[in-house]
């Protein structure tokens, strides 16, 4: 009876590991740079320009997908979204897909390790997750703001928390918010980018970090408080 319970998990994750096979195996890393989508940028812009429903609805499932499977290509796909729709409708698509495909991930890796996982962990990691889930929103905010982590992982690591789903989905959605746009708006530019490295100056990313530091103001603030309780 035990080994029949293992068995959608084992399904689940032999998919997982067969997309992510089958991605490299027939080249859809090649298709993922910034010389594949500046090759065929009139092809994309024609076809979204002559079809723009299914187009975003593409766009919608690729970026999704790519998230969900922890796929290579994050910024090279925002940057397309940009340049296909703009920065308004490419924001818009970036980060609902976005979430998505992070809610999926989430999702899965808590259904399939978050209780192996949770067991093996000892007090110590009991203690750090137990401390994470209290101020869930405010820590995760903080981490989608700033760019410290990559996106899979931070997508993977709150599974073996205790934080809700909603609190994930809510924090992913508004966190990806400022980072997607600055991509998205750069996208419309995508012509005269030649290369991913550089392409955020030091004031935006100050910027993001700044915003994360208010996203961890509650906590400061519970803390200051609750150690003015305890002198009293």
């Amino acid at each position: 009876m035990s080994g029949d319970l293992h068995w959608p998990k084992l399904a689940l994750a032999a998919a997982f590991v067969a997309v992510i096979v089958a991605f490299f195996a027939l080249g859809g890393q090649d298709y993922l740079t910034l010389d594949a989508v500046k090759a065929n940028r009139d092809a994309l812009l024609g076809f979204a320009q002559a079809n723009f429903v299914a187009a975003l609805a593409i766009a919608f499932v690729v970026y999704a997908g790519a998230v969900a499977f922890s796929l290579p290509g994050g910024l090279v796909l925002s940057l397309t979204m940009g340049f296909i729709f703009g920065r308004w409708v490419g924001t818009v698509l970036v980060v609902i897909a976005a979430t998505v495909g992070a809610t999926l991930v989430f999702v899965a890796a808590r259904y399939l390790f978050a209780d192996a996982a949770r067991k093996r962990m000892g007090p110590l990691g009991a203690k750090i997750s137990a401390g994470f889930t209290e101020d869930a929103f405010s820590y995760l905010l903080f981490l989608r703001l700033v760019p410290l982590f990559p996106f899979f992982l931070v997508n993977l690591a709150p599974a073996f928390t205790r934080i809700n789903v909603r609190t994930f989905v809510l924090a992913t959605l508004v966190g990806i918010i400022p980072g997607s746009f600055v991509y998205t708006n750069l996208g419309q530019t995508l012509g005269r980018i030649d290369s991913l490295a550089g392409l955020v100056s030091p004031e935006t990313i100050g910027a993001f970090l700044l915003l994360g530091l208010l996203a961890l103001l509650p906590i400061l603030v519970k803390k200051l408080r609750s150690s003015r309780l305890e002198k009293t």
